[in-house]
């Protein structure tokens, strides 16, 4: 994509700054170049994927899984896929968890093994779905309040390699996606566990 330096995310963001998601959404698609979601389909996910497919049903859908969701997780990914006919693509880590167990095992945080647990299950899968797809535009459901790291960021923002980052439900709370859910009789599933974060208000990596 064209013109995406500091001036102009910061230039977007005032002007979008009151806009409804579906607007930020819409503005985003409109740019040159491929856009991608990602999702791990954890709480309040069915938000951001619904307002995407309605402007784009073919946009690509990302979901890194690590192989460690909860049976929760599967099944309301599941469910997301048949209702919302989302174009998923699933990348997994390049080992089963059956394997890491024996091998690495499943690192505390503070063990200094949990960077490279984190770089298998997590990163190298996302790493590798980005260099496939390339895209431009990044959206995901980052929102402020959530950690240290996101508080800095804003609707807009631009990753190292230049991909424009864009987080339509950014300034939204818990309340204001309830009903947003419930408008659109959409599900939600609360029974999810990251086990590269363990707290919740940890940076699971990619935004950092």
């Amino acid at each position: 994509m064209k013109f995406i330096d500091e001036k102009f995310i910061q230039n977007s963001i005032e002007k979008l700054q009151d806009a409804s998601p579906q607007t930020i959404a819409a503005w985003a698609l409109q740019l040159e170049g491929p856009a991608v979601v990602t999702t791990n389909f954890r709480p309040y996910e069915a938000a951001l994927l619904h307002c995407l497919v309605r402007l784009n049903p073919k946009i690509p859908v990302i979901w890194c899984d690590s192989g460690y969701n909860t049976r929760y997780t599967y099944e309301h990914a599941a469910e997301l896929r048949s209702l919302l006919g989302l174009n998923l693509k699933i990348y997994v880590p390049r080992h089963t968890v059956g394997y890491r167990d024996v091998t690495l095992g499943r690192p505390d945080v503070h063990d200094p093994d949990h960077a490279l647990f984190t770089e298998e299950v997590k990163l190298e899968p996302f790493n590798r779905a980005m260099a496939e797809f390339q895209p431009a535009i990044w959206f995901t459901n980052i929102r402020k309040g959530q950690t240290a790291i996101r508080d800095r960021l804003d609707i807009l923002s631009a990753t190292t390699n230049g991909i424009l980052k864009v987080s339509p439900f950014y300034h939204w709370d818990d309340t204001q996606l309830d009903k947003y859910l419930s408008t659109h009789d959409l599900p939600n599933e609360f029974r999810y566990s990251d086990p590269t974060k363990v707290l919740e208000n940890r940076e699971c990596g990619l935004h950092n």
